[in-house]
Formats: structure tokens, sequence, C-alpha cells
């Protein structure tokens, strides 16, 4: 029902069995999330593949030296029937800074680092740590 949530749900499921990569169907929203991982180095890349319909996203998943993942919780915070909101005023570092949580704004989906730095508040969509 949640893709967003679903597409959360197979990175921890990959990274629990030791996976390489795992693919999700293709939209703009989760292109943008998935970027946002690898660009704070929880993923290693997204990559975007297919044509029309059968467009899906490649999420090359990253470890450390000891095969541990390097997301250890990744968790949808506002649902389709619970929506939560925040005002940049109110966001607090995740987990006093180790983690981050993914905002959808007006200017785009942001980190909530990037959202107090903007002065932006927005729809809390994720926590990874």
């Amino acid at each position: 029902m949640d893709p967003i949530a679903n597409m959360l749900t197979k990175i921890k499921n990959a990274q629990a069995v030791k996976k390489e990569t795992v693919s999700v169907p293709y939209s703009k929203l989760k292109m943008e999330i998935a970027e946002i991982l690898a660009r704070e180095k929880f993923i290693k890349k997204a990559e975007k593949k297919g044509k029309k319909n059968k467009k899906v996203i490649d999420v090359v998943l990253a470890y450390n030296k000891e095969t541990n993942p390097a997301i250890s919780h990744i968790v949808r915070v506002s649902r389709p029937s619970q929506r939560i909101y925040s005002p940049f005023k109110k966001l607090k570092p995740a987990r006093q800074g180790f983690g981050l949580r993914i905002l959808s704004t007006s200017k785009g989906v942001l980190t909530d680092k990037e959202a107090r730095k903007q002065k932006v508040g927005g729809e809390m969509l994720c926590e990874v740590w």
C-alpha cells in the first residue's frame, strides 16, 4: 500500500541477508530518497534502469569491513494513515547527529540538516541510522 515503506523494507531485508543489490520500482520520490542515502554513504549508489513502465531503481548496498550493514535502522515515520509534519524549528538531529531524517519540503526532498539550514519544514518521510 505504501511504496516508500516497501522500498525501505526491501533495503532492510536485503541487508539482513547480505545481498549486494536490490531492485525497487521507480518513482521520482523514491529516487530522491535513494540519492540522499547514497550521498550520506548509507548505500553505495542508486541507478535508474529500464524504459517506460518497466523502470526500476537498482540500489547497491554498503557494508563495512566486517560485512555489517551501513544501515542499522531504517523506519518510515509518516504513513499514509498518519502524516507527520514538522516545522524547521522543531527539527532535532536524529540519534544526536549520527543518523538522519529525510523530509519532503516545498524545496524538494531534504535531510533534516539541510532543512534546518534552509529554514524550511515539511513531512518527515523516514529516519536512518
